[in-house]
């Protein structure tokens, strides 16, 4: 029988090899103190990988036979309820059999938990996308609806724990994950509204409380994934603003609600380009009552709980997407024969295929990579909970390696979301290219790959979002902590002249033109700054520039170029991660040269593409600013 996870020899290396499962069991089971949990990696990784198995052979056993199914006869609205297609319904009776919506939840819960880490959820969610996107992503809205009620209860402080074995004995929503876990309810999270997309501070859905303390919720939501769910985390606002620039005006006026779905009601179900089997669904909210979830004003913060590990997850599923793609595109490679052999032995099909598979490999490392940092910095903030009142010295020091990885995944998410989403749609394209013509007809699967990858670079956070947030972090680095960055530089090039191993040599240098490219924009960005300082007087410079930042403004030449920088970024991290895996395992030096191969020439395109292009453009846009033209 075929089995996903047995024929995937570089997602193995991970799982066998290179994933740090000690410290991931270490704090998954709250610091070993949980007396049914696992003591040791020793003890775990048979039990995670037999699970890994599962699922293997499930997805591509019962999902991917039903995938072309539910993709023709996909959801619909009928009579005011969602119609989904009978093989889906199959499938997920499959899931609930098989316990799987638990995966990540504690034991003690008794909701059938099997506390693994998340880390192992991200690989199955590679697992399922390779059979079909639709069904992950549906999937994820039953164990991670419920693993978010968890989180926030904990956070909010309304979760019990006994200290002296780290066990959960009661928490808020107890009885709604429960019904999550079984399988019997799912979720959504509710965020886009029709004038606010990426604009959070445009959101006008309001949260008002009555004279009892009571809240209610009013107005409508769109694009919601599983938005047919029984519970809906929905951002609201709450805050009034004073003022135009009252920060109460922004995100700090949002506050975060759980809302039942018989509160409000089902507008319409979306017919979409590809993802046929996700309900993308619009809800309007009249009134509704609601939970407040923490303060309010908190909800932009527990938002982003949710969406760092949507990012991560969607990085995952754009390379079970990819990699189907890839092993479609090769299959029908090495069967058909032009001018006297198979196309994959024709040198432009066979430089594309390399290119695919090594640039699959290179994501799936950065992926790895992300998603182990984030699960120790979310797990070691939320260990905190779980201490002694006596264990202060344990307790700083989580806090501080906490900080330390949530810098590490700060820094990685917005280049997977970002890079994995854009490259699944190149490759699913190129998957679709290689069949001919037959990849345009719908016999073979290459073009619903291509119809289900389209929405990667959209949902979620779209990658132009992705790379203005790279570019923030990266340049507001910069400016905070110069000396820093001109240390980095110089260590960079020296390494690329100095270093002893020829891959770290241009690792280096790859590193060192990164550097350099951000030092020009951050000039080119502090340059831009001093002319706007004409007329200030120079006793309010250093507040003027320090301080008084106008992103739209000040960063234009750095956000006309946000996208390049954030794929010479993401080439540079993957570098980074394949070289620690070569100075480990040498076998893993080979990958590392191909990655190389093809990222050293495009980020010289990169980079002279920033030190070259933008100046026409940005004068054409400056020009057409409402005050340029008035004084005209």
């Amino acid at each position: 029988m075929p089995n996903y996870f047995h024929d995937n020899d570089d997602l193995k290396f991970y799982f066998d090899e290179y994933l740090d499962w000690d410290a991931l069991v270490r704090v998954t089971e709250f610091l070993h103190r949980s007396p049914d949990g696992f003591k040791s990696a020793a003890e775990a990784k048979p039990v995670y990988r037999a699970l890994a198995e599962t699922v293997g052979e499930f997805v591509a056993n019962e999902v991917a036979p039903r995938a072309a199914v539910i993709d023709r006869e996909g959801v619909h609205l009928e009579h005011g309820a969602v119609k989904t297609p009978r093989a889906l319904d199959e499938v997920f009776e499959k899931i609930k059999e098989l316990g799987l919506h638990g995966l990540n939840l504690p034991r003690e819960l008794g909701v059938g938990g099997l506390n693994a880490p998340m880390t192992l959820y991200f690989i199955n969610c590679e697992l399922f996308a390779r059979a079909d996107v639709s069904v992950m992503a549906h999937h994820s809205f039953h164990g991670g609806i419920a693993m978010a009620m968890l989180l926030y209860s904990v956070i909010e402080g309304t979760t019990e724990i006994d200290p002296a074995t780290a066990r959960i004995v009661k928490t808020r929503w107890l009885n709604e994950i429960r019904e999550l876990a079984a399988g019997e309810a799912w979720g959504s999270m509710d965020i886009t509204e029709p004038d606010a997309g990426s604009d959070m501070a445009a959101l006008r859905t309001v949260g008002e409380q009555d004279a009892q303390g009571n809240w209610f919720v009013t107005g409508q939501k769109i694009f919601l994934t599983s938005g047919h769910g029984k519970y809906h985390f929905v951002i609201a606002r709450t805050e009034k603003a004073v003022v135009s620039d009252d920060p109460m005006a922004g995100l700090k006026g949002l506050s975060m609600f759980l809302v039942r779905a018989d509160a409000s009601s089902l507008d319409r179900v979306e017919e979409k380009l590809g993802h046929h089997g996700s309900v993308t669904a619009a809800r309007t909210f009249e009134k509704a009552p609601a939970e407040l979830v923490g303060k309010r004003g908190e909800g932009f913060k527990y938002m982003l709980k949710l969406m760092n590990n949507a990012r991560l997850g969607v990085g995952f599923e754009c390379l079970g997407l990819s990699e189907a793609a890839l092993r479609l595109a090769k299959a029908y490679a090495a069967e058909r024969k032009s001018m006297g052999k198979t196309i994959d032995r024709h040198e432009l099909v066979a430089d594309m295929l390399d290119e695919m598979e090594t640039d699959l490999q290179g994501l799936r490392a950065l992926a790895m990579y992300g998603s182990v940092e984030n699960e120790l910095a979310e797990k070691k903030n939320l260990a905190q909970h779980f201490l002694k009142a006596e264990e202060t010295e344990l307790k700083a020091q989580l806090t501080r390696e906490s900080k330390r990885h949530a810098t590490r995944t700060r820094r990685v998410t917005p280049l997977l979301k970002y890079l994995a989403a854009e490259k699944a749609v190149e490759i699913a394209r190129r998957a679709l290219q290689l069949h001919g013509g037959n990849g345009y007809m719908q016999d073979y699967g290459a073009e619903k790959l291509l119809r289900d990858a389209l929405v990667m670079p959209i949902y979620e956070g779209t990658s132009q979002i992705q790379s203005l947030m790279a570019m923030k972090d990266t340049l507001g680095g910069i400016i905070g902590n110069p000396q820093g960055f001109l240390r980095r530089l110089a260590q960079a090039n020296w390494r690329s002249v100095s270093a002893r191993d020829g891959l770290e040599k241009r690792v280096a240098k790859l590193q060192a033109l990164s550097l350099a490219v951000q030092q020009q924009l951050v000039t080119r960005t502090a340059g831009d700054k001093f002319k706007s300082l004409k007329g200030v007087p120079l006793a309010q410079w250093p507040t003027a520039f320090l301080k008084d930042w106008n992103p739209k403004r000040d960063f234009a030449f750095a956000m006309l170029h946000a996208e390049r920088l954030t794929r010479i970024l993401a080439d540079e991290a993957i570098c980074e991660e394949l070289l620690r895996q070569a100075q480990r395992f040498p076998k893993r030096r080979e990958l590392l040269e191909r990655y190389l191969e093809r990222a050293e020439p495009r980020c010289r395109f990169l980079a002279d593409e920033i030190a070259t292009t933008g100046d026409r453009l940005l004068s054409t846009l400056k020009s057409r600013e409402p005050t340029a033209r008035a004084s005209a």
